[in-house]
């Protein structure tokens, strides 16, 4: 099979890829229906695959989809770690744990939110207390859901978006939005008033899985930030912390959004976070692998539009189409060029936790 091979043109190709690669490996499957059905009324599914010794002391867990459509990338790099023969240079104390399509609606629907319309990386903080306020997205909310796509009100909000750039900068623009908010259950990067059922899911997969290790290295894979087919990683601990020390040392250009130094903002409730609090006794070291597509300008336009189709828009007019394919385009480069890319990045970072966990590190 050529690079290309291991990508797929929707969820459900995605996902018999993916466990037929399982499969091939060697690896144990389990599998986590979710609720909701895909645009084919098709049943979703999140997969988690475990490869290596039961007792193994130290996983790497790797995580497609956690914003649904950004599975295009993520899938594709774990049918290549299954198929590739990379998995036969790992060391005999490690075992692999791939979690596929832990947002399976999104991943279905073209979309990067839940079947609720939450940004799952948002919504893993402790919903026991008050939520966090963002009071720059409640200044622009109005503006990135407009009444209509097309016409005066779009026209309006689009100028006032325009003005906050020019007054604050395109940096703070993009804080505001994607930094994650939980007022407006119809608005962008919305975290939700309790855990998704993506939230329970992974929560169940840590205690499957993962309570007993002694190590734990989370490579979750994303697309949508930074230069087209570049693999930033970013630390997704805090920047004076062991973990993100651990994270440097082990991969070398790991980047902070908490020190600017990461094409990513600043934000709250992802994964890793909900991972440290559920296995405390577990050393966890862990990464986003953020694969560029388009300008950040572009993306955030092609979310916004997404948005509003789903709220107000007909999915199956032609302008319901057009959208769905500037979403698509934010998020999966369909170039071979761009999957290698995508391949050959996440193959040295899978080297190089092997290389750290098997000398000591």
């Amino acid at each position: 099979m050529q690079v290309a091979d291991w990508f797929s043109v929707d969820y459900s190709e995605a996902r018999e890829k993916f466990l037929a690669a399982a499969a091939f490996a060697g690896a144990g499957l389990a599998s986590f229906r979710n609720p909701a059905q895909g645009p084919r009324g098709e049943t979703l599914y999140t997969d988690a695959a475990w490869l290596g010794p039961e007792d193994a002391e130290t996983v790497l867990m790797t995580c497609s989809a956690t914003h649904g459509i950004e599975g295009f990338c993520g899938s594709g790099a774990q049918v290549g770690t299954f198929r590739s023969g990379i998995l036969r240079e790992l060391p005999g104390n490690f075992a692999l744990l791939a979690v596929h399509a832990i947002n399976p609606h999104g991943f279905a629907w073209q979309r990067r939110v839940t079947e609720d319309n939450v940004d799952f990386n948002r919504n893993c903080i402790d919903h026991s207390g008050p939520h966090p306020r963002n009071g720059a997205y409640a200044e622009i909310h109005h503006l990135l859901v407009p009444a209509e796509w097309n016409g005066s009100s779009r026209d309006e909000a689009d100028r006032g978006i325009e003005n906050f750039i020019q007054t604050r900068g395109l940096a703070a623009f993009q804080a505001a939005v994607s930094g994650g908010q939980y007022d407006h259950p119809d608005g962008l990067f919305y975290g939700g008033r309790a855990p998704t059922w993506s939230n329970r899911t992974i929560h169940a997969i840590f205690e499957r899985y993962l309570k007993t290790r002694r190590r734990v290295v989370f490579l979750d894979y994303h697309t949508g930030l930074g230069p087209s087919g570049y693999g930033e990683l970013i630390g997704t601990h805090p920047p004076d912390s062991a973990g993100f020390a651990r994270a440097r040392s082990w991969f070398g250009d790991v980047t902070s959004p908490d020190d600017g130094s990461s094409s990513s903002a600043p934000i709250q409730g992802y994964i890793g976070m909900a991972m440290e609090r559920a296995l405390p006794r577990v050393e966890i070291t862990a990464v986003a692998l953020e694969y560029g597509t388009l300008p950040v300008p572009e993306v955030l336009e092609a979310l916004r539009a997404d948005n509003w189709l789903h709220l107000r828009g007909d999915l199956n007019s032609a302008q319901g189409v057009a959208i769905k394919n500037q979403v698509r385009a934010a998020f999966y480069v369909e170039t071979p060029l761009w999957k290698q890319q995508v391949w050959h990045r996440a193959a040295e970072v899978t080297r190089k936790a092997a290389r750290a966990v098997s000398g000591g590190n």
